[in-house]
């Protein structure tokens, strides 16, 4: 299930936006729907409840499971590769619905930009671009094999508090050299916000809408 903002008029482009650990994605679409272009649909799924290890095996909404949040920790590959098929899937249900892919911008927040970004970078579709927030890039030494050449220029805006105390800044600042490394340099954006903690602003939203607006035009432009 998800949370939709559906367009203002005929939807010509689309955001798939994914939330963080223990949220839904009704908070999203509304932060979102305050920033809406009208020819966009906001797409804001759920993610399946499950245990989490670094939350003491608590279950809530989660993308995949997360054992720790240290630079070095163990990671769910599988988790993550079969939470990325279930976004690669959501975006082919669009295309199928009529909106090409290079017309669709993926983004997310914590532990959905970090889905996001490994999502894009594996995906087959074109897409028009990425929105990670407050993240960081997942099985990131083995993930330059699988970039598809299709999304080398692909555009993205990185975005992170500098006093955020769950995903430290250099979670932000090691993830964009590495995308550098992977991608086109010049197409990717990383800003940083004094004083933001572990949640967005009104000036990052302010960005992401620019980003949003730049990347997804009307279509008679």
């Amino acid at each position: 299930m998800s949370a939709v903002v559906p367009a203002v008029c005929k939807a010509t482009a689309a955001v798939i936006f994914l939330h963080g650990l223990g949220d839904t994605g009704h908070g999203w679409a509304q932060a979102l729907s305050a920033i809406r272009t009208p020819h966009v649909k906001y797409i804001c799924p759920h993610a399946p409840v499950m245990p989490v290890t670094l939350n003491m095996n608590m279950a809530m909404p989660s993308w995949f499971d997360i054992i720790s949040l240290s630079l070095d920790a163990e990671e769910d590959e599988r988790g993550i590769k079969q939470a990325a098929e279930s976004i690669k899937a959501l975006i082919h249900q669009e295309v199928k619905s009529g909106i090409p892919s290079h017309r669709i911008v993926l983004g997310g927040f914590s532990q959905g930009g970090a889905l996001s970004l490994y999502s894009a970078l594996t995906a087959q579709h074109t897409l028009a671009g990425v929105v990670a927030l407050s993240c960081w890039l997942p099985l990131r030494d083995s993930l330059s094999q699988s970039v598809m050449g299709c999304n080398k220029q692909m555009p993205v805006l990185q975005c992170h508090g500098e006093a955020d105390p769950l995903v430290p800044p250099i979670f932000g600042h090691l993830t964009v050299e590495k995308l550098k490394a992977m991608l086109n340099p010049s197409n990717i954006t990383f800003k940083t916000y004094p004083g933001l903690a572990h949640s967005a602003c009104p000036e990052e939203m302010m960005d992401i809408k620019e980003f949003i607006e730049k990347q997804l035009p009307p279509i008679n432009q």
